[in-house]
């Protein structure tokens, strides 16, 4: 809520500030996931998941959408909630728009597009990876305050 400036006073950091980056963050990955989505659908190999993670409750995407909502919408809610924090935000943002990305291929297409294959590791894709980098960063976060 306030950040220490050099010689010792402290200024509150704007809420401006504070929510250009949680819609940058998320933006920049919802964005980004749905152009690398899009070429591979018109140029590349890709898997459809009508899955969650790994492919569990595969052919569940209505339900899936509907857990993807409420997540979005609990975010939302407790938006204000989110600490002060560049990190914090981040990370939220980060699971944010890994979230909404996924969600947008599974109400526009009834699957998630996924594209990106490791040796032995499930396809996955960018908005996966934001999810996940996101949840990281949010424990750490959460380590690291205690």
């Amino acid at each position: 809520m306030s950040r220490t400036l050099s010689k010792g006073k402290k200024r509150k950091r704007t809420s401006t500030g504070r929510h250009l980056l949680f819609a940058l963050v998320f933006l920049a990955v919802v964005a980004l996931d749905q152009l690398a989505k899009a070429i591979v659908r018109h140029s590349f190999q890709f898997t459809r998941n009508t899955g969650a993670a790994f492919g569990i409750f595969r052919g569940n995407a209505v339900l899936i959408s509907w857990v993807s909502v409420v997540i979005i919408g609990l975010i939302l809610f407790f938006y204000d909630r989110i600490p002060d924090s560049k990190l914090a935000l981040a990370s939220v943002a980060l699971i944010l728009g890994g979230v909404a990305g996924n969600l947008i291929d599974r109400v526009c297409r009834g699957y998630v597009t996924d594209f990106i294959s490791i040796w032995i590791w499930p396809s996955f894709n960018i908005a996966d990876s934001a999810a996940s980098i996101g949840v990281a960063l949010l424990l750490f976060y959460i380590i690291k305050k205690k």
